[in-house]
């Protein structure tokens, strides 16, 4: 029981993870038609442009928050891993636990922050000091969500290393020197 519902879990945040991925993108493509659309208003019909630049800045850091969970999962992330090429298994496995953890408690710890700074933009009712006057808490609610969901993705995968259903690294080669 314990096993399948870990099994479940582990899934379950996988789908959440693509799913925030797809989200990313979309987002990313929003923004570049939006570039385009301000590109084409401010010089081919001599416009003022108010709400692009907000929309555009929004949507791309919408899009690296909610997006950093498929990083993880895809292990898209920059990766310096040279020191756990140069250690045994257990050694290995020990850096790739303690590298899980402290990424799960800083996932963990900035989200409760950036549920603090969501918080405060929501009671306050803060807005943009553009034009547009967007109300920040929209932006804002990036940050937790995808910090919380980027928790979870860690979760997910200090889960799979210590069932053992992945390599520490994915290295699976024992070191022979």
């Amino acid at each position: 029981m314990r096993h399948d519902s870990l099994r479940l879990f582990v899934h379950t945040v996988h789908f959440v993870s693509r799913v925030c991925g797809a989200l990313a993108a979309g987002l990313i493509g929003l923004a570049v038609i939006v570039v385009c659309q301000m590109v084409f208003v401010r010089y081919a019909l001599n416009a003022n442009t108010i709400w692009q630049t907000d929309f555009v800045t929004y949507s791309m850091i919408a899009a690296t928050f909610i997006g950093s969970p498929y990083v993880m999962l895809v292990r898209g992330h920059v990766n310096v891993d040279i020191l756990p090429h140069y250690l045994r298994a257990r050694g290995r496995y020990a850096l790739a636990v303690f590298g899980l953890v402290l990424s799960l408690a800083f996932a963990a710890i900035v989200t409760v922050l950036t549920f603090h700074l969501w918080k405060e933009a929501w009671e306050q009712n803060w807005v943009s000091d553009t034009m547009w006057r967007s109300r920040l808490w929209i932006p804002y609610l990036s940050m937790p969500i995808g910090l919380g969901l980027l928790a979870l993705q860690c979760a997910a995968d200090l889960v799979r290393l210590v069932t053992r259903v992945d390599a520490p690294f994915g290295i699976t080669v024992e070191r022979t020197s």
